[in-house]
């Protein structure tokens, strides 16, 4: 039988709303649980920091207990696998020394016979001209390079205090279902992959700090697949999914 299989996004540690502290404590206790015999991956689907930026030689010092557990993760023979997201975008090679495998989004991957479509999910399906220049300032390599003149202190802040007026205007956001671009996007992709032989089983994703459980219905697939957002960890609870080789389970 496979072992389990789990996914999580949207932590934003060090993002200064409710109690950052214990939110921490909260992901950190989730990530020792799942740290057992039997547990076979993690897939930390983006913006598990509120804002990640990678120096040569400095990261940052939020969630620093949360890097201790991945490590103890990994050294238990864990597969760690972390999607980037709009808010730890700017990953180099930190994750990937220690042993983190590095992904970008979308990605098809096969999980215990059944075929998953993964990704932090933002800009996914189209995105207004706004977001979508943002992001390609972000990914820039000559704007990245620029950043990293910043001195750490200044760079450090200068990104959390956007983050959290970012978070301050665009909070309480409704997944529109079928309306939604991401589900679009899904429709989509999963018609293409189908007709190419591999239909897509499950559809899981976060950004949009809601708890989503939808069909996705498309031609060629009379049952057609699952699209999950999972919730966000900033108004409290512990919040994943856990595929057990036989099923697919959401908190």
């Amino acid at each position: 039988m496979a072992g389990r299989t789990y996914f999580a996004a949207d932590v934003h540690l060090g993002l200064d709303a409710g109690d950052p502290a214990e939110r921490e404590e909260r992901f950190v206790g989730w990530l020792k649980g799942i740290c057992k015999p039997g547990t076979e991956a993690v897939y930390l689907l983006g913006d598990i920091w509120d804002f990640w930026y990678e120096y040569r030689d400095v990261i940052p010092r939020e969630g620093v207990r949360v890097v201790a557990q991945i490590v103890n993760l990994l050294d238990a023979g864990i597969k760690v696998f972390y999607f980037p997201g709009n808010h730890d975008i700017w990953m180099y090679s930190f994750w990937q020394k220690l042993g983190v495998t590095v992904l970008r989004q979308p990605q098809l991957v096969s999980i215990g016979g059944k075929e998953f479509l993964l990704g932090h999910g933002d800009g996914l399906g189209g995105a207004s001209r706004g977001y979508s220049l943002m992001l390609k300032v972000f990914h820039n390599r000559v704007c990245q390079r620029l950043f990293s003149t910043l001195h750490p202190w200044l760079a450090f802040r200068f990104g959390t205090d956007w983050s959290n007026s970012n978070r301050r205007s665009h909070g309480g956001y409704r997944f529109r279902g079928v309306e939604e671009p991401l589900y679009r996007f899904c429709v989509q992709e999963c018609t293409r992959l189908a007709s190419e032989g591999t239909p897509v089983d499950f559809c899981i994703f976060g950004h949009f700090h809601d708890a989503v459980d939808m069909p996705v219905e498309y031609p060629g697939r009379e049952r057609g697949s699952r699209l999950l957002v999972l919730k966000d960890w900033i108004g409290g609870g512990v919040h994943y999914a856990c595929w057990d080789g036989v099923s697919l389970e959401v908190m």
